[in-house]
């Protein structure tokens, strides 16, 4: 009985192994870099042209983050942000429209279970773990921050 488990288990390991697409690590590398590319660069674009309306550096980079999150959030909720993930990958998923993708996803995918306990309950899903670590890790690092100009 033990050897028909060992060569189901190997069987099936040999089908997923040809059944399952080789990915490319050059080809998806230079795919999220053009996709992360392409965000930067129009969030660029968004700040020059924000200075040149007449705003200062700091006030148009403020705008420009609202826009690409804006921009972002239309792009999930017409189903087109999963298109660009899907093809750019990493290169999607690591600016700041990819955080806002994480947030506005599980809004939409649950919006039919309720405002409490289907938008309330999973729209911070993905993104709660990296609000809970990115306060704790700046908790930590200010209280390591205080240590450190009370020793010197």
């Amino acid at each position: 009985m033990i050897r028909d488990v060992e060569k189901r288990n190997k069987n099936y390991n040999a089908y997923v192994e040809q059944v399952t697409p080789k990915a490319s690590c050059l080809k998806n590398c230079i795919k999220a870099f053009i996709t992360g590319g392409a965000i930067c660069l129009f969030g660029q674009i968004l700040i020059e042209l924000f200075k040149n309306a007449g705003m200062a550096k700091d006030e148009a980079s403020l705008w420009t983050t609202i826009c690409l999150v804006l921009a972002s959030n239309i792009l999930t909720g017409l189903n087109i942000y999963p298109l660009i993930t899907t093809w750019g990958g990493a290169g999607s998923l690591v600016p700041i429209t990819g955080f806002a993708n994480s947030v506005a996803a599980p809004a939409i995918e649950y919006k039919a279970e309720g405002e409490v306990f289907g938008i309330g309950c999973k729209i911070f899903t993905i993104a709660g773990p990296v609000i809970l670590y990115g306060i704790f890790s700046s908790w930590i690092a200010g209280l390591l921050y205080l240590l450190a100009k009370l020793w010197m």
